[in-house]
């Protein structure tokens, strides 16, 4: 006869095999049911000063055929009111936020393809912040952060002046690091110059200390929110210059119903 103990071993090992089974069949449940997803691809987009910038927001469905009855609407942390707002085939922008005003759009256009894109004009400083998108239509639900920079950058222009190379870039902010490097990778020595202009930007002038020979140059012009790549290849008394902007950004955001559902059965069972 088996004892107490091993009866309450036992007892429990096909406990904990059911409870497996059962959230397998939760989880298997609550993706079955999936209301879509909200997603974005970039969650810490940078907003150039004074240029328009946009707000990256999709939804998907387990249908190919969006349904043309969605609701979007945008909202900024820390201010009343909404950034954005769409409903029933129309704007709904009685509880706008005056910031907005004549600022932000959507693509209207699109919205029937999963677009919920936010276009915001001409980016101020108070732009800066964290940004939601919330989508509910047939067959799709949910809200995804985007965490707006907003700073300066500007492609510079390089010129060649009695051999040397000398870089001007009209607007950065913040303040950059400037590096000039030969097409070997080695660094060349420079010398950079700012001019404060406004608000903080800046205006920069860099050129290397060594006379230049025929060859491709690279400058680099970064802070914390933007990097720009200048290829410059000097051809006898001329140069032509590339420009690759690379921005400071994290892994994409994805903010479903489906994982929200899924944790939720989970905080359930274990409580």
């Amino acid at each position: 006869m088996a004892s107490i103990g091993q009866i309450i071993f036992w007892s429990m090992i096909v406990l904990i095999f059911v409870m497996a089974g059962l959230i397998i069949l939760l989880l298997a449940i609550a993706f079955s049911v999936s209301y879509g997803s909200v997603v974005t691809n970039t969650p810490f987009p940078v907003g150039n000063l004074g240029q328009d910038v946009i707000l990256d927001c999709k939804f998907q469905t387990k249908t190919t055929q969006v349904s043309s009855d969605v609701s979007i609407t945008w909202q900024k942390d820390g201010l009343t009111g909404v950034v954005y707002q769409y409903q029933n085939k129309a704007d709904h922008l009685t509880e706008q936020n005056p910031l907005f005003k004549n600022r932000a759009n959507l693509f209207q256009n699109s919205i029937t393809t999963g677009n919920a894109s936010l276009l915001l004009r001409t980016v101020s400083m108070e732009d800066e912040g964290v940004y939601r998108c919330s989508v509910t239509a047939s067959g799709v639900t949910g809200t995804v952060s985007i965490h707006l920079r907003v700073g300066a950058f500007s492609a510079p222009n390089i010129t060649i002046s009695k051999g040397i190379l000398e870089a001007y870039a009209p607007r950065w902010l913040p303040k950059p690091d400037v590096t000039w490097f030969d097409q070997n990778g080695k660094q060349i020595k420079s010398s950079t110059q700012f001019n404060n202009i406004s608000m903080g930007i800046v205006q920069v002038m860099s050129n290397i200390q060594v006379q230049v020979t025929d060859m491709t140059y690279t400058c680099i012009i970064q802070n914390a929110l933007v990097k720009a790549v200048s290829q410059a290849t000097v051809r006898g008394n001329g140069v032509s210059t590339e420009t690759d902007f690379i921005f400071n950004s994290s892994p994409s955001i994805i903010t479903s119903h489906v994982i929200g559902t899924a944790f939720i059965f989970l905080c359930m069972l274990v409580w």
